[in-house]
């Protein structure tokens, strides 16, 4: 299920759903959004069509793609798996491709995600955590957070001749 680069970092693997609706306005022939995240990933090549509905909706296999959890980064994955509804973000970016659209990323990470909330053209969906992976992000939360203490930094001392009249260069050289 998992791999590790690293001894401290995880990575999870994980499958997205994607909807296609048809578009409401004139402009938008389709409307996309990712509507289900799932722990293991249907055995058919990215961008598959899985669902046909009748009312014009069809459902994709978007890809699979790697939750990254850091050991830096315990202090936003507590915060998120505290909430009423633990998240997960998943990203899709325009591309080149038949369906104008690739699975760029998924995270866990809400700061992460803040990143990539006023990005161009990108579609951004938050969607219900698995419960696998909020047991290993839980258990790796346990084991990696260390609490880290508010450091105030000092300022410098002001220099009051910094901010002083000085004769412009030409008089200083004569």
């Amino acid at each position: 299920m998992t791999r590790t680069h690293n001894p401290d970092s995880l990575f999870i693997p994980l499958a997205v759903l994607v909807e296609r609706r048809p578009g409401v306005t004139r402009w938008a022939e389709h409307a996309w959004r990712a509507i289900e995240v799932l722990e293991e990933a249907p055995e058919v090549v990215p961008w598959t069509l899985l669902r046909q509905e009748p009312d014009g909706r069809a459902v994709f296999f978007a890809g699979s793609a790697e939750v990254a959890l850091y050991p830096t980064d315990t202090d936003n994955y507590r915060h998120n798996l505290a909430s009423a509804q633990p998240l997960v973000w998943v990203l899709l970016r325009p591309a080149e491709t038949p369906t104008g659209w690739r699975l760029q990323t998924v995270t866990a990470d809400p700061g992460e995600a803040h990143l990539y909330a006023d990005v161009g053209q990108d579609l951004l969906e938050s969607l219900p955590m698995p419960p696998q992976l909020q047991a290993v992000m839980q258990d790796f939360c346990a084991r990696h957070h260390k609490e880290r203490g508010f450091w105030k930094r000092k300022r410098d001392q002001a220099d009051p001749e910094a901010l002083a009249h000085r004769a412009p260069i030409a008089e200083r050289e004569e």
